[in-house]
């Protein structure tokens, strides 16, 4: 398939990045005044991921998918889509043709047109931008119903058949046109839980076929079988270290050390907590890893355990109020890329958040009985 694009690609724009979100802000004017609804975000997602994006009502979902689909304009950033910049010198005429062919987008609420057959609705976005010949589009639509389990209703009218069944035919629709990326807002939102699992494993045959997937819903069962989940609060997108290591937070509290969290890079080998030494940040491990190392009595070093991504450490020490019992350094081939947050801010909002504080307790308990495990077996050792 010919993939024709706004403007060319240009040595700016990251080759592996299927979306590109620079510094993007939208506003809103009305009677009561200016109202800031994005406020600088800034997100890249990669060619074949599986991307979940959630957020309570109101934080800025549907407007964010709004910039990266062009139905929407950005008052500041920029956005770049499959290597395009999609607003700039461009016209909304070329935009659209653009999204036609490289864009499959799935409401809520399907948006099938009630007078056509599912067959015709699935050949609608190939009429529209003029792909494929004019007798192999009714051959491609019904290869896309087969493959969603509507063949036996191509012909039917939407009415005619179940939420579930128009939600299909949406994605066959969606997918028309072989586009590389699919935007889907709250898909499964009106399905029961077959239904939206369907759903759900058809987006994951499109990603094992290359294609990106961009998922707005509510639903927490959804967003763990997907590759991330991107929390958005007020506006702005919450760190997914932070996401990833503290699920029990509430969003603010998550957006919170979002914006006081300290980005760090150490390389392998080098130490980040010294055994002994005051301990004045909470770190969270963004990628690569490190080991919890502990000291025998001939000062022969073994490791007590070896966290990775999604996972943090200094937390016994802040705590428990003490220094560190044991040096922790990067460990690996690679640096490990850390997100730190400072003492005061992590115990002030540990302090406001009591499930998170228990959930970490119970980590910070075993933390302890492992290390007096393994100094106990040490001194057998010996």
């Amino acid at each position: 398939m010919k993939t024709i694009s706004p403007r060319p690609a240009t040595p700016q724009f990251d080759s592996h990045a299927m979306i590109e979100l620079h510094g993007i802000v939208k506003r809103f004017s009305n009677a009561a005044g200016v109202f800031t609804v994005l406020k600088g975000v800034d997100l890249t997602i990669n060619r074949g991921e599986f991307v979940s994006i959630v957020g309570k009502s109101g934080s800025g979902k549907s407007t964010l998918l709004n910039m990266v689909t062009g139905i929407d304009h950005p008052t500041e950033g920029q956005v770049v889509v499959n290597g395009s910049d999609i607003y700039t010198g461009i016209t909304e005429s070329q935009r659209s043709n653009w999204r036609g062919k490289n864009l499959g987008i799935v409401f809520q609420f399907f948006q099938l047109l009630p007078m056509l057959t599912l067959l015709e609705n699935v050949m609608l976005p190939m009429d529209y931008v003029n792909l494929y010949d004019f007798d192999e589009r009714p051959k491609r639509a019904m290869e896309l119903l087969t493959l969603v389990g509507l063949e036996k209703f191509a012909n039917k009218l939407p009415m005619l058949v179940s939420t579930g069944q128009q939600q299909l035919a949406a994605i066959a629709r969606a997918m028309a046109c072989d586009p590389p990326l699919l935007v889907a807002d709250e898909p499964t939102g009106n399905l029961d839980t077959r239904s939206a699992d369907t759903i759900i494993q058809l987006f994951e045959g499109f990603v094992a076929q290359g294609k990106t997937v961009v998922m707005v819903t509510h639903d927490p069962s959804l967003t763990s079988r997907t590759h991330r989940n991107i929390i958005i609060s007020d506006g702005e997108i919450i760190n997914e270290a932070v996401s990833k290591c503290l699920p029990q937070l509430r969003h603010r509290h998550m957006l919170q050390f979002t914006k006081i969290a300290e980005d760090r890079i150490y390389q392998p080998g080098e130490t980040i907590i010294a055994r002994d030494q005051p301990v004045d940040y909470f770190f969270m491990i963004r990628k690569g890893g490190v080991e919890v190392i502990l000291l025998d009595k001939e000062n022969q070093e073994y490791i007590v355990s070896s966290l990775g991504k999604g996972e943090f450490f200094g937390d016994v020490e802040l705590l428990n109020g003490g220094k560190a019992i044991a040096n922790v350094r990067a460990s690996g081939n690679a640096p490990v890329e850390v997100v730190a947050i400072p003492r005061a801010d992590f115990m002030n909002v540990i302090n406001q958040s009591p499930i998170t504080a228990e959930a970490i307790g119970k980590i910070v308990q075993k933390r302890l009985d492992d290390h007096r495990i393994a100094d106990h077996r040490s001194v057998r050792a010996n």
